[in-house]
């Protein structure tokens, strides 16, 4: 059997693998898949890919897309959510910040440098007309260490998929002041070359497989209940999630790469262009 590592963030995107597992579909075409939750995030798993310490990477597209051209031996094998993630741009419950404005020049909580908290920190900056290159950062790990920072005052905001972070609003810890979403498809499939060259055939049967998943996803029975359960979420609020989230099997298109790096240079997120081939792989 092809013991095969994989990661990702523990969130509702990545039901449809754990389900694949449980229901034993890869290990049916002899295939160990050994899933990894990172909490925290994009930043995580690219130490992780380039590390070797996962195969593959279900991983926000700004973020690797930064990663690979700053030499990440890796490539994007297919988008896997093809709309936009929602960040909820969260302060805390106490805080006298009521509006967008209000936050310029505040420090923003950022998972870790590298990371997409960090990005689309960025990306807002951007879209607000702020100064990009003065904004501030605090460090803290995962959404438990921004709830800790936010409400001790080392950070000011923090920005995190507006779905996950709901329930904390719900609780009375954070308030949401805004939304931003990503100007593309949220997450992607990336697979380390190693991997590429030697398991190309596992690794298409994997595509596979998941992408018949997610095909017919939403019509499982229960799925807002198995949901809202497992994530903590209010069933209303899956309702509205699941409308908005589309799953997908295609592979990142050079107009839509060309749009992200141009978007990432011009935001000084990256300083050079990475070419198609150096990117994107077809499995």
């Amino acid at each position: 059997m092809n013991t095969i590592k994989i990661a990702g963030v523990p969130e509702h995107f990545n039901l449809p693998w754990h389900l694949a597992i449980e229901n034993k579909e890869f290990e049916s075409q002899n295939i160990d898949l050994q899933w990894t939750d990172v909490p925290e995030g994009t930043g995580k798993m690219c130490q992780m890919l380039r590390d070797g310490e996962t195969d593959i990477a279900v991983i926000l597209t700004e973020g690797i897309v930064k990663d690979i051209v700053a030499g990440n031996p890796t490539k994007i094998v297919q988008v896997y959510v093809d709309s936009p993630l929602i960040w909820g741009i969260h302060v805390a419950i106490k805080s006298n910040y009521k509006t967008l404005a209000d936050i310029e020049n505040t420090k923003v909580a950022i998972s870790r440098l590298g990371s997409g908290s960090q990005l689309m920190a960025y990306v807002n900056a951007n879209n607000q007309g702020w100064k990009t290159n003065s904004l501030q950062f605090e460090i803290v790990n995962t959404i438990d260490g921004a709830v800790e920072a936010l409400s001790n005052g080392t950070a000011d905001y923090f920005m995190w998929e507006r779905f996950m972070t709901k329930p904390l609003v719900d609780k009375g810890i954070f308030r949401k002041i805004a939304d931003c979403p990503t100007p593309w498809p949220c997450f992607v499939i990336a697979v380390r070359d190693e991997m590429l060259k030697k398991e190309p055939e596992t690794i298409h049967k994997i595509l596979d497989i998941i992408n018949k998943k997610t095909a017919s996803f939403k019509s499982i029975l229960n799925i807002e209940s198995i949901l809202a359960q497992k994530y903590h979420q209010k069933t209303a609020d899956i309702q509205e999630w699941l409308s908005l989230t589309e799953w997908s099997k295609k592979q990142l298109n050079k107009e839509m790469l060309n749009n992200i790096q141009n978007q990432l240079l011009e935001l000084k997120i990256i300083d050079k262009i990475g070419t198609f081939d150096e990117i994107v792989k077809t499995v």
